[in-house]
């Protein structure tokens, strides 16, 4: 027997690659019925997943006040279409009574890019304790995803029931200074089209906050954190905190875990 010796592999490789290719490429090229007549199995379709998030569950002791702030996110779909739920808050638990639900939404979400989605939706807004609770409802519009340089952003337009218009924004970034030890630096703002006396919000810019957290992956699913959280109101919406008699500017030490299922 004569074994011969391949002369041009990159040929054969080449050659070998367009066949194994050939049922995709017809696939993708809207040939299904070619398919179908020679057998090929249909694509495997998209997935249907989900998961739950705590991305805050924390601990934060200020000079004031101390309280309970919550932040997750929950999806269940495919990679192209996807239900999602989203909150935060927080709740007083030392120094005063009472708190907020920030928001709570339940949105669409569909895949518009390749690590973006445009999502749409209902949410809620809640303030409770000690004087009369506030609440109302909102039409919202958000885009979620991944900057250049994977900063993770989160914006909403959010429209209440009684026609006011504001504008969330939302980032972090997370710095891998080992493989389980992870900070996370983060910022946002809102800006208000019309001013809500009843929220304390006022017209413009309404606030900047900023945190800076330092979570140990025990696992990926779970990693206690300790940092920093700051706030501070500003514009119309600190002259309506004022004459509340209630402080612009917060700076509170954090505690909490990080976790999802």
């Amino acid at each position: 027997m004569t074994i011969q010796t391949i002369k041009h592999p990159s040929r054969w490789l080449a050659t070998a690659c367009v066949l194994a290719l050939t049922p995709a490429l017809a696939m993708a090229d809207g040939r299904g019925d070619y398919a179908r007549e020679q057998g090929w199995d249909s694509p495997v379709p998209d997935m249907q997943t989900g998961m739950l998030l705590f991305d805050r569950l924390e601990y934060a002791a200020g000079d004031d006040e101390d309280s309970v702030d919550w932040e997750f996110k929950g999806w269940y779909g495919g990679d192209t279409n996807r239900l999602v739920i989203k909150g935060e808050g927080e709740h007083v638990v030392s120094g005063g009574d009472g708190g907020e639900i920030e928001a709570l939404d339940l949105l669409y979400g569909r895949l518009i890019a390749p690590y973006w989605s445009v999502q749409a939706g209902v949410g809620y807004q809640l303030e409770y304790g000690p004087g009369p609770n506030h609440d109302r409802g909102f039409a919202v519009v958000g885009l979620e995803g991944l900057a250049p340089y994977w900063f993770e952003i989160d914006t909403s337009l959010r429209i209440s029931e009684d026609g006011d218009a504001s504008v969330d924004f939302e980032a972090e970034y997370d710095f891998l200074l080992t493989q389980r030890l992870v900070l996370q630096p983060r910022i946002g703002t809102s800006f208000a089209f019309q001013e809500v006396e009843e929220f304390g919000v006022g017209q413009g810019v309404n606030h900047v906050k900023a945190g800076l957290r330092l979570r140990y992956e025990i696992q990926r699913e779970f990693a206690p954190y300790i940092g920093v959280s700051w706030k501070k109101q500003l514009g119309d919406t600190a002259d309506l905190a004022r004459e509340e008699g209630h402080d612009t500017e917060d700076l509170r030490l954090v505690a909490g875990v990080r976790m999802w299922f």
